[in-house]
């Protein structure tokens, strides 16, 4: 445990010395200055009463909670893509000649530099994530006077989708030694395949017969990742305080992560350097 913490630690001060850090938080700032600036010239009381003539509480408070959620959305997906593309390249560099020579060199195992780098690649993600989430929430509940103390969890919701695809880059990272393959890949699967499987599956369940054409789509849907029910249903409802739901999304992407790492582990431990 404590060789994965020195390298988990390694790896900040790695994101640090590439200006990964301020290139993501350059970009949080200047998200959150436009944001600010457009809530200062904004009439929120005029929007508000016109959502919620009667001035209930509990409608106004589930407003505010519907807006937060519209101006983050987009926000969160940002966050993710940002996410994946700042900390793809950690697992190639690692293992460029000279740098695992010098780790391999060390008292420590192939399977605890593999932890310590995928924890510390979501360690700095998960800093950015809350700097930017948490940044937006207080600029909205100042403005609008209302603090949904449930929102910020959504930074958990973000932070686990990301580290179910970065598994996926990290294994790709391993196989080519390259970024740009597990980077792509992570793409593909998190705006398209997965919405995509979703939609596919809803529309199935509407029709009768095709039942084979439904084991297949079934079979890839339950071993893709789902981020579209992570970012999407799951994401909103704890962000308005509800319940999850339907938890399946959250165990089978769970099981994707862990069985990936594993293999992920297999390959390195199997490799000469």
């Amino acid at each position: 445990m404590k060789n994965i913490i020195i390298i988990s630690w390694y790896t900040l001060r790695e994101a640090f010395a590439r200006k990964v850090f301020i290139f993501f938080a350059a970009i949080s700032v200047i998200f959150l200055i436009g944001l600010a600036v457009v809530f200062s010239l904004v009439n929120t009381d005029s929007i508000l009463s016109s959502m919620n003539p009667a001035g209930d509480k509990l409608v106004l408070e589930q407003v505010i909670s519907q807006i937060q959620l519209v101006i983050t959305a987009p926000l969160s997906n940002l966050c993710l893509l940002l996410a994946i593309f700042s900390s793809a390249s950690f697992i190639p560099i690692m293992l460029e000649k000279g740098n695992i020579d010098l780790l391999l060199s060390k008292p420590i195992s192939r399977t605890q530099l593999l932890l310590g780098k995928y924890v510390g690649a979501t360690l700095v993600v998960f800093i950015n994530i809350v700097f930017l989430i948490l940044g937006a929430w207080i600029i909205i509940s100042l403005k609008f006077s209302y603090w949904n103390f449930n929102f910020p969890l959504v930074t958990l919701v973000i932070t686990f989708t990301f580290a179910v695809l970065y598994s996926v880059v990290v294994l790709f990272g391993i196989l080519f030694k390259s970024s740009v393959p597990g980077m792509m890949t992570a793409y593909f699967i998190f705006l398209i395949l997965s919405p995509a499987l979703h939609f596919v599956k809803l529309q199935l369940q509407t029709l009768t017969g095709k039942e084979v054409f439904k084991s297949m789509v079934d079979s890839l849907y339950y071993f893709i990742p789902k981020t579209s029910e992570l970012m999407g249903t799951i994401n909103s409802n704890i962000g308005q305080g509800k319940a999850i739901g339907d938890i399946q999304p959250v165990l089978s992407s769970f099981l994707f992560l862990i069985l990936t790492i594993f293999f992920c582990d297999y390959i390195l431990r199997k490799k000469d350097f």
